[in-house]
């Protein structure tokens, strides 16, 4: 029979070669995936905050949001794009090389923003241009999710691949973290005028020093076990993506359907929050980016301990967990808001987006990379998840700036928003099978048709 190679060595040697990689490798995708992800979530905090005003100063302020925040899901259009290319690649010549060409793509659209002229200098083809870049960054974060959870998914233990497989979601809070409190750096230290003029672009050029660090730290990596396994018995997809799309749909549908939630309520509670405590509470934006500064310093420490459990107990159960809780407190999470509290505001996003949303994202880079075969890993995650955040966290500011304009400044339309698509990912996840003692790569894998309940 043959030997599982990414999860069993053949020797004392291969052990011993491998144990210090997949440690290495979760440390750089966790490194990478934070660098990305600044990239990415500093465009929405300015979109929040700072874009309405400098590229769509000609419209109503509630429609320069709503603007703003379209220009934010440009970016997200883009991702299942990026996510069918990369895969595609990603399947076919390896992990390590699309790790480093979307950090790559990331970081220079990233830089490029900072460099854009506003609607003062270039009139609306400012906002042409500043959607384009987002669209790059979309095409680039489409290939880096996938990419990263799978290098370290693959090169991990079998009992530990919860825990290994959530180093590169803890990249995010550690992206959201640096990204806010660059920000919220930036802006305190300086007069609205100075922000608004110049100083927006700071946290943009300083990607230039991120994408250095990124692409040293992924150099040193070895590619994936479980691919050069892949590759040494010849059996690389010719056409990875289609093949996901055409005899394994129904396991692209749950995953799609299960990242609907998670990435709503994030970017609700992460990005939206911004614009609502400032626009509609009349608080100072220091309330909100204090409030994430203190969820993302959380969230290092709850995804793990999420993904860890999914190790012990399942993926399923604390995934379905993670659904129906983070649905039971969305009024409650809108009724602590608008009590104007800070202390209550910060709870609430805390628990929003520790407590209870990262019993979702910690154990999803693992579930999503095991329900899929290694022919078609990268291209199968990369695709159920870009496709998903389209369909939620993409539209979810905007969808929420729309409905709290057009309810008078109430939030319950938001709310009910929300639960319909917790509805979608309970069921989604109903669907799912059990993977945590699956193997990954060899004889011993499991068919990945085989990959929803019956």
């Amino acid at each position: 029979m043959q030997t599982d190679y990414a999860l069993s060595p053949t020797n004392d040697d291969a052990k011993k070669a491998e144990a210090p990689q997949h440690r290495k490798v979760a440390m750089a995708s966790l490194i990478g995936t934070a660098v990305e992800w600044y990239d990415f979530y500093i465009y929405g905090t300015c979109a929040a905050l700072i874009f309405p005003k400098l590229f769509f100063p000609s419209v109503d302020p509630t429609l320069g949001v709503i603007a703003a925040f379209a220009t934010y899901a440009v970016g997200f259009i883009a991702r299942p794009v990026g996510a069918a290319v990369f895969g595609h690649y990603g399947d076919r010549v390896g992990r390590k090389k699309i790790l480093m060409l979307s950090l790559l793509m990331m970081g220079g659209s990233t830089v490029a923003i900072g460099l854009l002229p506003t609607y003062e200098t270039a009139g609306v083809w400012a906002a042409v241009l500043l959607c384009l870049m987002r669209l790059l960054q979309g095409f680039a974060v489409g290939g880096e999710w996938g990419s990263a959870v799978v290098m370290a998914v693959e090169h991990a233990p079998k009992n530990k691949r919860g825990l290994f497989g959530s180093m590169p979601q803890v990249g995010v809070p550690l992206g959201l973290l640096a990204s806010t409190a660059v920000f919220s750096l930036v802006s305190s230290n300086m007069t609205d005028e100075a922000l608004y003029s110049w100083g927006w672009r700071i946290p943009f050029l300083l990607s230039i020093v991120m994408i250095v660090i990124g692409m040293f730290v992924r150099s040193e990596l070895h590619e994936s076990p479980a691919f050069k396994e892949m590759v040494e018995q010849k059996e690389v997809a010719k056409n990875p993506a289609i093949e996901v799309v055409r005899e394994q749909w129904k396991t692209l549908l749950v995953t799609i359907g299960m990242k609907m939630l998670q990435n709503a309520v994030f970017y609700i509670y992460s990005v939206f929050m911004l614009s609502y405590i400032v626009k509609e509470l009349h608080m100072p934006r220091s309330v909100g980016l204090n409030a994430i500064i203190i969820a993302s310093i959380v969230g290092i420490f709850t995804i793990p301990a999420w993904s860890y459990l999914s190790d012990k107990i399942g993926r399923k159960p604390v995934y379905m967990f993670g659904c129906i809780a983070s649905v039971l407190f969305i009024f409650p999470f809108f009724y602590l808001v608008q009590t104007k509290s800070v202390v209550l505001i910060t709870i609430a996003i805390v628990i929003g987006l520790n407590v209870l949303h990262d019993a979702m994202y910690g154990p999803q880079a693992v579930y999503y990379s095991e329900l899929f075969g290694t022919k078609v890993r990268l291209s199968g995650a990369n695709i159920g998840y870009a496709i998903g955040a389209v369909l939620s966290g993409g539209i979810a500011p905007m969808v929420a700036a729309a409905l709290i304009a057009s309810n008078k400044g109430s939030t319950d339309g938001v709310a009910w928003y929300l639960v319909g698509l917790g509805v979608i990912s309970v069921i989604a996840t109903l669907f799912a099978r059990e993977t945590f003692k699956e193997h990954i790569g060899g004889a011993k894998e499991k068919s990945p048709r085989r990959a929803v309940t019956r």
